[in-house]
């Protein structure tokens, strides 16, 4: 069992540095750091999840009734689902600005700067508790300032707050570094206690209703207690039992959220299609990869796909590092508790989303280690000044810069969707999603030789998927592949049988070369599947004529004048047919 602290009163700063002047100043100076590595952010256009969560998120665009924030149908934005608190922040924004992507990273920044001015708060006020019996009484600013620093320009946190929709995460760690802080004071504020508490378990309900790895906050927080303030898990529940049965209740409410969300549309949870063993085998890779870029930042990518390990040999080296460093923190809770209660920082935050409960859209993805970061610095900076002391603040303003600049660097990245998956394709050269998205964007940008490239790179990748087939054969059309084009089409109907694009679009290649018989069939089956397409039906009206078939032409070229009132071309074309058919019957 952990000796309990020390009957001694709390620790005392110089005057100077517990002064609230220098606490402004340290605060001031760590909004102005992060200001200045992101100051190149704010003009990055909306990318992946940004674009069903909030550009096409109908659920933003009106504040009234709340209870279509509150309660998000499936289906409509999946990032946002069952994620009340992060719509409504979203829905803010748009009401401030609409689509106006300046607003959404301003909001974003100044989350991660008040999360960041919390963790400075936490720390210094940590370093201050009776248990380390004085020894951090001059350093507790300075220490707390490096941690909140170094955490708050890494560009490990690029993703949580330059990619916007990635708000969630940055948000959450606000409410739960917010529930940590004030329960941290009302345990060392009798006379304003009940306030704090109080403060507390709000911002533990507004965080259940960010992000599901809230979950994990009243745990850690009683963890905290028991390691820097109570001593024991039995003073910690005899002082302060019921704020934590208050903190717990919030489970609740994310348990209706989660009810609620139906595994957040099949993406996650056990019944998403990929099973908990593989996935708990790929996370090994997935955490180890994590820590390396805690210490070096290089190379970090958007999007690592769906990468998936199905052998424990493949990560055998991993699995070993990590069940090691687990066992060696289950011991450090007893004999060494502050190393222990770093361990837990770091894998019970993680343990939500990168153990057993599959994510199976992102196997892997940096923004997981929004607030787990925080562990691993304050680790590294309390081991550097325990080894070299004062002179250690040198070494830790050199990495600090170095940090930000490569945080600006990657901000650069976010400049356009293009540069940013093509970043990704880049550093990871095997994820087909990457491939896919980059392909798309550069077809749209009418570099069609480019984006075959890439689309076909995908469809080698992974050969069933239907996006870059489609894509591909689209493309592969544009630049007059006609033999390449059909092949990819017929593949993607294989896959799709009851989609009726593809059929359309084959039909419309079929045409163009002539081939009206094997058009029609295309054209017939994409009507079968939408009959409400007044172009598929416009289309099959047109190839019935072309084949002298004008009365049959007839019914489908009405029905496309019907579905489309404004398309002059089919009702002047529809009066053509008619006389054509009249007088073929006559």
């Amino acid at each position: 069992m952990p000796a309990k602290p020390l009957k001694t009163p709390p620790g005392r700063e110089p005057a100077f540095l517990s002064s609230r002047f220098a606490v402004v100043l340290a605060g001031l100076a760590l909004g102005l750091a992060a200001l200045a590595v992101y100051a190149n952010s704010f003009s990055g256009p909306f990318v992946f999840d940004d674009i069903p969560s909030i550009v096409e998120n109908p659920i933003l665009r009106h504040l009234w009734p709340i209870q279509d924030i509150l309660v998000t149908p499936h289906g409509i934005g999946q990032t946002v689902t069952g994620r009340p608190v992060l719509t409504l922040s979203l829905a803010l924004n748009y009401a401030l600005g609409g689509e106006s992507v300046g607003g959404y990273h301003t909001v974003n920044l100044a989350i991660h700067i008040l999360a960041g001015l919390l963790l400075l708060g936490l720390v210094r006020r940590t370093l201050l508790q009776p248990l380390w019996q004085g020894r951090f009484d001059r350093m507790a600013l300075p220490l707390a300032l490096t941690v909140a620093l170094l955490w708050t320009v890494h560009p490990l946190q690029t993703e949580s707050v330059t990619y916007m929709v990635q708000r969630a995460e940055s948000l959450m760690g606000l409410w739960y570094l917010l529930t940590l802080y004030a329960f941290l004071r009302g345990a060392t504020s009798p006379a304003a206690g009940t306030g704090w508490f109080t403060l507390a378990t709000v911002a533990c309900l507004l965080g259940m209703g960010t992000k599901e790895v809230m979950v994990t906050a009243p745990l850690l927080v009683l963890l905290y207690d028991r390691t820097f303030v109570a001593g024991s898990f039995r003073d910690a529940w005899r002082s302060r039992g019921r704020w934590y049965l208050t903190l717990a209740a919030t489970w609740i409410v994310l348990a209706l959220l989660v009810a609620g969300t139906g595994g957040r549309g099949g993406s996650a949870g056990f019944g998403s299609g990929l099973s908990s063993g593989t996935y708990l085998l790929t996370q090994c890779r997935a955490v180890t990869l994590y820590l390396r870029l805690s210490l070096w930042p290089h190379p970090l990518a958007v999007d690592y796909g769906i990468e998936q390990v199905d052998s424990l040999a493949a990560v055998l080296p991993q699995a070993l590092f990590l069940v090691l460093l687990a066992i060696g923190t289950l011991v450090a809770l007893w004999r060494r508790p502050v190393l222990g209660f770093l361990g837990c920082w770091f894998f019970v935050i993680l343990a939500p989303s990168s153990s057993v409960v599959p994510v199976a859209t992102q196997t892997i993805a940096e923004h997981r280690m929004y607030l787990p970061l925080a562990a691993v610095i304050t680790f590294v900076v309390l081991g550097i000044y325990a080894w070299i002391g004062p002179r250690s603040l040198a070494v830790f303003l050199l990495i600090a810069l170095g940090l930000s600049a490569m945080t600006v660097q990657r901000n650069t990245v976010y400049r356009s969707a293009v540069s940013l998956w093509g970043d990704a394709a880049i550093k990871r050269p095997d994820n087909a999603r990457a491939h896919v998205a980059l392909g798309t964007l550069l077809a749209a940008q009418n570099r069609l030789p480019e984006a075959a490239g890439e689309l076909e790179t995908a469809v080698r990748l992974a050969p069933n998927n239907i996006e870059a087939l489609n894509n591909l054969a689209n493309v592969l059309a544009m630049t007059g592949r006609f033999p390449d084009a059909i092949s990819a089409y017929e593949r993607v109907i294989k896959l799709t049988p009851r989609e009726a694009n593809p059929h359309y679009n084959l039909g419309n290649v079929l045409a163009s070369l002539g081939r009206l018989n094997e058009a029609l069939d295309q054209y017939q089956a994409a009507v079968r599947l939408t009959p409400g397409d007044g172009d598929m039906q416009y289309r099959l009206a047109l190839t019935l004529a072309q084949l002298g078939r004008f009365n049959e032409a007839i019914g489908p070229c009405e029905q496309a004048v019907r579905l489309r009132p404004d398309f002059p071309e089919a009702r002047q074309n529809l009066e053509a047919i008619r006389k054509l058919a009249a007088q073929s019957n006559q």
